[in-house]
């Protein structure tokens, strides 16, 4: 009797070298061949006669096979095969045969489906068809009936599954191993879901579910297996969203467990707060800021993901964070994916911050040794009150003297270890010299600037992202934050007038640049820089910038902007962007965030079919900032692939950050929009987080209940059985979840 934990090794027909193979699939008990499910199913119910077949149909045939041989082409040995019922006949035909040859023997009662075509003579055959060996004619009619019922390629719904191995693993041996394997597991299979979930969602068995997804019923609806929405298959897609979000809410209730620094928010915090603003902010910036507070009052520590569009005002909102925590006498450290981002915050906050007094410093793997060694000591003395930087603030060089807060921007750029890096770092124990993460002391809203040497205590986290992702998908790859969305442009923006024209009008789109210049207006023409030929790309940039600036539009002031610049000469040319003194900056993506000019009005984007969705409207977002009305131009060069013209066209159609997202999860998919390996997302088996999104809040609602528990509804033994279940599987199967 097999196990769900039983090695897949010990399964009939598998043995020690096949699950070598197997293990590459990741597939290594009993349990995680039968979460291997088919990927498509076909329909080979109700076997049909030759003379009904028509050219184009998927079909079902059984006969009698007349005969059968190979022949040789220039290019490859064909193996045919002709079957009869009675005197019509029916020819099939195996490319590359040979290994058929003595296979067949006429009289043989077969099984065949595959698609019917047509040759040259109009007479009908099918081409690599599945086929089954039922028998003999001499055992008579209601023999080979009987074969074909009990047929695993025949007469029903058949799952097909991806080939392992190089091939070698077909889809039919799957399904000859996995039917083995249920026919030998247990029959007593564990259920770790509480009763009175699977009363309320209709969940039907574990068993039931393995056994109807491999080999659904006759009756089973074509179009819900596909789709994998039949009972069978959402019993095993809750089962996984189900115990991700019990871990999620258990580690919810362990951070709240945690000790953290309660920031008081008294009358002079709240006037510090408002001496910054550079204007009145938005309904959505003001709700976002109270959560963000009320988070940093707790005496815990805050876990919470700020999510906002481009020009959403993100931004400003953390730096009224960093006051909260400053005015408090706590450091503030603030860290970008890149050292142009990481640039740009730090012109802002300069720009917002230092005229209030506040103490701001940059750091940077590109600075000079003394220049960092110099950074270091203000840090560690306490005199940096907000320190901007990037990966370099992970090095163990760099320590706080008391940190307060952590700000991650572009979360999803950062590995899920570096963003546990730096929130774990620890110090070297000594007073005043402490490391990011690793303060002594336990405050209280009455203990402010004492320090009490029984806990440590975390600085609050604020992660931001200009990523849309819909709610239900980021409670679940962010579940271990509370989420805040900044759902409102600030006033007086207007929307962005997108255009796409193919680059031999390139004429019309200089001269539409011209006078916009001429009226007042700044322009950013961006250049792809492609990793591969990335020499290549920033020569041709180069090259633009000279004929634009030397040809046509010698008569303006034009910049070139890209990653390989000198940090000085960076700064250089985006203060003079920004000051109006440039009318033209020439950019490679280096300007894809960070850079806010309100007086630029249009933004041309050179092959725009070679960019990802989500970085085109991050480009868009550096326009429409002001009053002004503001174009987007996507030119485009070449022929452009169906999936290009998808993006191209949603750019075109609308502005809206979470309509872009949706359908940059649909074209790549849920591992490549979020990077699972970076984001730390669960790898599921089973779920897909596009396709089974409404699942997400029922899984999330039940685990909140089970974990409240145990209840009148949750027994004690049920919660148990759910979380020792849950810790098993967290480990073994769904990974790295923690995200914070």
């Amino acid at each position: 009797m097999l196990e769900l934990s039983t090695p897949v090794q010990y399964i009939k027909g598998v043995g020690p070298r096949i699950a070598e193979i197997l293990a590459t699939k990741g597939i290594s008990t009993v349990d995680e061949l039968l979460h291997y499910l088919p990927f498509r199913y076909e329909d080979r119910l109700n076997p049909r006669g030759i003379a009904e077949l028509r050219a184009g149909e998927m079909a079902t045939v059984i006969g009698e096979v007349r005969n059968s041989g190979l022949f040789r082409t220039r290019r490859m040995p064909i193996f045919q095969l002709t079957v009869g019922q009675g005197r019509a006949r029916l020819r099939c035909l195996w490319f590359h045969g040979a290994y058929l040859q003595g296979k067949f023997t006429p009289g043989q009662m077969i099984a065949l489906y595959g698609k019917v075509e047509q040759d040259r003579d109009g007479e009908l055959q099918i081409v690599q068809p599945q086929f089954e060996i039922l028998g003999h004619a001499n055992d008579g009619a209601n023999g080979a009936e009987k074969k074909a019922s009990e047929s695993l390629e025949i007469g029903r719904i058949v799952p097909i599954y991806e080939s392992a191995g190089q091939g070698h693993l077909t889809s039919r041996w799957f399904r000859r191993i996995i039917r083995t394997a249920l026919e030998n597991l247990n029959p007593d299979l564990p259920e770790p879901i509480p009763a009175i979930v699977r009363s309320r969602l209709r969940l039907v068995s574990p068993r039931e579910a393995l056994w109807r997804v491999h080999w659904p019923e006759a009756g089973e609806s074509f179009e819900d297996l596909q789709s994998s929405r039949t009972p069978a298959h959402i019993r095993l897609i809750f089962d996984e969203l189900f115990f991700v979000e019990l871990g999620l809410e258990l580690k919810r209730r362990q951070q709240k467990a945690q000790t953290g620094i309660a920031f008081r928010l008294d009358g002079g915090v709240r006037a510090a707060i408002k001496k910054i603003l550079p204007f009145h902010p938005t309904a959505a910036q003001k709700r976002v800021l109270q959560e963000i507070a009320a988070d940093m009052e707790k005496p815990y520590p805050m876990r919470r993901l700020l999510q906002g569009d481009v020009g959403s005002g993100k931004t400003i909102v953390s730096f009224e964070a960093a006051i909260i925590a400053i005015e408090n006498g706590y450091q503030v450290a603030l860290m970008a994916p890149t050292e142009i981002l990481a640039q740009q915050h730090y012109f802002s906050a300069r720009r917002i911050l230092e005229n209030a007094g506040y103490k701001i410093v940059l750091l940077t793997g590109s600075l000079e040794s003394d220049r960092k060694r110099e950074i270091h000591r203000h840090i560690a003395q306490g005199n940096a009150q907000l320190v901007i930087g990037t990966h370099a603030l992970l090095e163990e060089k760099v320590e706080f003297s008391k940190p307060g807060l952590v700000i991650v921007d572009e979360q999803h750029r950062f590995g899920v270890m570096q963003r546990l890096r730096l929130m774990k770092k620890s110090g070297d124990g000594q007073e005043g010299s402490r490391a990011l993460l690793g303060t002594t002391g336990s405050h209280t809203p009455s203990q402010k600037g004492t320090r009490v040497h029984t806990a440590v205590a975390e600085p609050d986290v604020l992660v931001m992202t200009a990523t849309p992702i819909p709610r239900t998908l980021a409670l679940t790859l962010y579940g271990d934050l509370d989420l805040s969305v900044l759902d409102e442009l600030p006033p007086g923006r207007t929307p962005i007038v997108t255009r796409r024209v193919a680059d031999d009008r390139s004429p019309e789109v200089w001269e539409f640049v011209r006078k916009q210049v001429a009226a007042g207006h700044q322009v950013y023409v961006v250049y792809p820089v492609i990793e591969e030929n990335e020499e290549r790309e920033l020569k041709a940039a180069i090259k633009m910038y000279r004929e634009l600036s030397g040809h046509i539009f010698a008569d303006f002031k034009v910049g070139l902007l890209h990653g390989r610049l000198d940090p000085d000469l960076k700064e250089q040319v985006m203060r003079m962007f920004q000051k109006g003194e440039l009318h033209i900056l020439v950019a490679t993506t280096v300007i894809e965030v960070g850079v806010d000019v309100p007086n630029a009005t249009v933004m041309v984007i050179e092959h725009a079919e070679r960019f990802g969705l989500a970085q085109l409207h991050q480009l868009r977002g550096r326009i429409g900032r002001g009053a002004a009305k503001s174009y987007c131009v996507l030119m485009t060069g070449g022929k452009v692939s169906e999936e290009g013209e998808r993006r191209l066209d949603a750019m075109v159609r609308t502005n809206d950050g979470f309509q872009i997202a949706e359908l940059d999860l649909e074209l790549r998919g849920p591992g490549e929009f979020f990077g699972t390996r970076q984001a730390g997302m669960p790898s599921f088996r089973v779920a897909n987080l596009i396709r089974d999104r409404p699942l997400l809040e029922p899984a999330r609602r039940e685990a909140a209940a089970v974990v409240a528990g145990p209840n009148a509804e949750v027994s004690p033994e049920e919660l148990r059985r759910a979380l020792v279940h849950m810790r098993g599987r967290w480990q073994r199967t769904y990974g790295l979840v923690e995200v914070g």
